[in-house]
């Protein structure tokens, strides 16, 4: 087996959010989907920003935010992800090698500008993302650094990249290295409407190419196209090694063929803003499982981190998650 140097590699758009408080009536009136992610094109972006409240900036893009966690948990974690040579690009490097993240891939010289997403964040802590992928976009397999992938006990990749041709390819080439290199490949769905977009390419990418799957329970529920979450969760027991399923005050459902894992949301938690809940629980459950720790155990980190996420604004942790996790385990 190849030597491994980071416990996860994570791959995926490089977005800095601008995250701002609204109300449902602003969103309908802007005719957008509460608690999805939306892409908008440049003008758009800069029509919403123009209409939103003050507002807090910060780097983001949720395979960024996972491997940001692995970081904080104390794991070694890389980073894959395309920005430009611009202010935002800039925020973006400067915060994710600043909490101990390896990132190391080439700006963009010219073209698109740095991605950024709006996240709208209602009374009732959801959020709705309307994202400009910007830079993003660019990122392909001549990216795709095969010694950080082939040191990588786990390489994890982000649904939304699916969007771009070039990020599909880029997913593709990943995921050949590391098995090549006898390394797992974890992939999370992201959002279900990433999944109604390219359910049949899910499918057959999962089960070519998939050892670990992350969702939550709309988007498995979307993948088999059932309002079950039973049906769904027997589904994909087959088709990975591992699923972490995750249920918000549910807690969580890690399925590993015939086991079955329940884990319950951490208590008494103040839900601020749930953005980043899902990136924080992979990036725990990814440090435990990398550095371990049995299934039902890393599925309890995971539950801790995403706990810690929604108690503030913003994806990234607000404490050293590694003395947060020495605490309650």
């Amino acid at each position: 087996m190849t030597s491994q140097k980071f416990d996860t590699t994570c791959i995926g758009n490089a977005i800095v959010d601008v995250i701002g408080k609204t109300d449902d009536k602003f969103l309908a009136d802007e005719g957008l989907t509460k608690n999805a992610m939306m892409l908008i094109d440049k003008d758009r972006a800069e029509d919403l920003y123009g209409k939103m409240q003050s507002s807090l900036e910060m780097s983001g893009g949720s395979a960024g935010n996972t491997a940001a966690g692995i970081a904080s948990l104390g794991g070694k974690s890389a980073y894959i992800g395309k920005v430009r040579d611009d202010q935002l690009g800039e925020i973006f490097s400067h915060d994710i090698q600043a909490i101990g993240v390896t990132f190391e891939t080439a700006k963009s010289t010219n073209g698109a500008a740095t991605a950024r997403c709006l996240v709208l964040v209602t009374p009732d802590a959801h959020r709705t993302m309307n994202t400009y992928l910007g830079a993003c976009i660019e990122l392909g397999p001549e990216d795709i650094d095969p010694d950080m992938i082939a040191s990588s006990k786990v390489t994890y990749m982000e649904g939304y990249l699916w969007d771009p041709e070039q990020g599909k390819e880029a997913f593709r080439k990943a995921a050949a290295i590391s098995h090549s290199a006898n390394q797992q490949v974890a992939l999370t769905l992201s959002d279900s409407f990433c999944v109604d977009r390219y359910r049949d390419e899910f499918k057959e990418f999962i089960q070519q190419g998939v050892d670990i799957l992350f969702a939550n329970e709309d988007e498995v529920k979307s993948l088999y196209q059932t309002d079950s979450f039973d049906e769904a969760m027997d589904a994909v027991r087959n088709q990975v090694d591992i699923a972490c399923l995750t249920r918000s005050e549910k807690g969580s459902v890690i399925v590993n063929g015939g086991d079955t894992h329940e884990i319950s949301a951490e208590k008494n938690v103040e839900v601020v803003d749930t953005t980043g809940a899902g990136d924080l629980f992979a990036a725990g459950f990814l440090f435990g499982y990398t550095n371990g720790r049995n299934l039902y155990d890393s599925g309890r980190i995971g539950s801790i981190a995403a706990a810690e996420i929604i108690s503030h604004y913003g994806a990234r942790p607000a404490v050293n998650l590694q003395d947060l996790i020495a605490s309650k385990m």
